[in-house]
């Protein structure tokens, strides 16, 4: 019998896509994030205009 994972995403933190310019809060966070061990990303949410730094999770 197989077994499935299903995987959701957590979100870490949201920042308006607004930022000023030179400025990545979002990618800031994600990398202080992965530096600390966890696996972040930064993706966009359009329907509210923000990055969200988000990670991964695997329940099975």
């Amino acid at each position: 019998m197989a077994t499935t994972a299903q995987v959701t995403r957590t979100i870490l933190e949201r920042f308006p896509a607004g930022a000023p310019r030179g400025s990545w809060p979002a990618e800031e966070h994600a990398a202080a994030q992965r530096a600390q061990g966890t696996n972040a990303q930064v993706v966009m949410d359009l329907r509210t205009d923000q990055f969200l730094v988000v990670t991964d999770t695997t329940i099975q």
